[in-house]
């Protein structure tokens, strides 16, 4: 956390607390992201990524305002908005995991948990992870099949994204650039 911030970032992270936000539950981290309503319609899929080790195929969004202001090799706009919905995969009775014809796992409408990271200005400065986990101005959040928050550490995410710093945090950001070509 920048220096001097912690009081502050206590203050606002209290006055922005917001019901259907996931809050703080035992050891779960503090967010300010909410699950987008209707995300799988009124958002732009992107990729899909097969994950045999864990029998799922995650869908990919963006949020449109994003995709319209995106501009190739530059950091995403304030307000960007991008979902991760895994989807459980098809299975033969033993249990292995169904290809398609162009050998990629077949997706069943099951939804298994859903993730999402949201860009806000000022965000970056109120957070209350140091230094070697920040990542600028995103947030995450975790979210049962169901929509529920998951109220889970999301320690995982920030180390995670980490490295993808070159890429604004984001694993998918050249697609989404690649959308814009």
């Amino acid at each position: 956390m920048r220096r001097g911030g912690v009081a502050l970032a206590a203050a606002i992270m209290g006055i922005l607390a917001v019901p259907g936000h996931a809050q703080n539950a035992g050891d779960a981290t503090f967010t300010r992201v909410a699950l987008p309503a209707d995300f799988a319609k009124g958002f732009k899929l992107y990729d899909k990524v097969d994950k045999p080790d864990r029998k799922i195929v995650r869908y990919l969004y963006i949020n449109p305002q994003a995709l319209a202001a995106v501009k190739p090799g530059e950091p995403f706009p304030d307000g960007t908005i991008l979902v991760m919905a895994d989807h459980d995969v098809a299975l033969e009775a033993g249990g292995t995991p169904i290809k398609g014809a162009d050998g990629r796992l077949q997706p069943t409408q099951r939804l298994r948990a859903i993730a999402v990271m949201e860009k806000r200005a000022g965000w970056g400065e109120t957070n209350l992870f140091p230094t070697d986990k920040d990542n600028g101005d995103w947030e995450y959040a975790s979210f049962k099949a169901d929509g529920a928050p998951n109220p889970i550490k999301l320690d995982n995410c920030y180390a995670c994204h980490l490295p993808q710093k070159g890429l604004d945090f984001t694993f998918s950001g050249q697609k989404i650039y690649d959308l814009k070509k």
